[in-house]
């Protein structure tokens, strides 16, 4: 078998499909996968550096589309005891990357007596990333945050990341996903230095309500079906959720605060 020769102006590039579509060989089943609307994909994601550790919280919708394809997807997860990752992007290889990268954590601890550091474990990420990239050119692609609480400093931590496997620690805040222009923003706007857990808790709530209410794929606190978006603290005392019944009470307080700035 010889290979395909293409002109500059005929080259399919990176992407797989294309060659099969050029040489003949793509049929309909590959059609389907490639079908970016059949795709499931999580969507914001926000963290929040507060005084004495950090704060994650991701709201619940998945989308397909233009489809909502599930309304209680969770998308923050501890990685390991004093770690979490938060996921945004195609929802079923960003699943896969976080069960492997617990299991990778745990299985170092096992074979070493100790945990790897906050830093080997945002490496460890990057390079599960760059190994997911022939995917993400297809639109299998994904985007985390991972943050953990580091002993030595007694401060949390926050780590970025871009579809190559790019790393980027951040100061104060960070936020992914389709809605993460307008969390971002609230966090701007709201964070100030020495935040308590508190504070950076109802932050997080009004920026994932502010989301939701500007960008159809992401999820807000619903208080009629009683869905409230995945929040966890992680601290010296490890990577904690938050309960719903807390988040509902500042939830409620959140939108009488909002009707009363409409009311006068």
């Amino acid at each position: 078998m010889t290979l395909p020769i293409f002109t500059p102006t005929e080259d399919p590039g990176p992407s797989f499909f294309g060659l099969l579509q050029k040489v003949g060989l793509r049929d309909k089943s590959i059609e389907k996968i490639h079908d970016a609307d059949s795709i499931t994909h999580g969507t914001t994601i926000v963290a929040i550096r507060y005084d004495g550790g950090v704060l994650m919280a991701g709201d619940r919708r998945a989308t397909s589309g233009n489809l909502i394809s599930h309304r209680t997807m969770e998308k923050v997860f501890p990685a390991d005891s004093h770690s979490g990752v938060g996921i945004s992007g195609a929802a079923g290889p960003a699943m896969e990357m976080v069960r492997l990268f617990q299991l990778q954590l745990e299985h170092y601890e096992k074979v070493e007596g100790s945990p790897l550091s906050l830093e080997g474990k945002a490496n460890q990420l990057s390079l599960m990333l760059k190994g997911n990239f022939p995917s993400a050119l297809q639109g299998l692609g994904v985007i985390p945050i991972f943050a953990g609480y580091e002993e030595k400093s007694g401060q949390g931590r926050l780590f970025q990341f871009d579809i190559t496997g790019g790393r980027y620690e951040e100061r104060d805040f960070v936020a992914t996903g389709s809605g993460s222009l307008h969390a971002s923003t609230v966090v701007k706007l709201r964070h100030s230095s020495a935040l308590e857990l508190s504070k950076a808790i109802d932050i997080s709530l009004e920026a994932l309500l502010e989301a939701s209410d500007e960008d159809s794929a992401t999820g807000g606190p619903d208080l009629l079906r009683g869905i409230f978006p995945v929040v966890a603290k992680i601290d010296s005392e490890g990577f904690e959720r938050v309960p719903d019944s807390d988040l509902a009470e500042r939830t409620e307080s959140i939108f009488q605060t909002i009707s009363q700035r409409g009311a006068s």
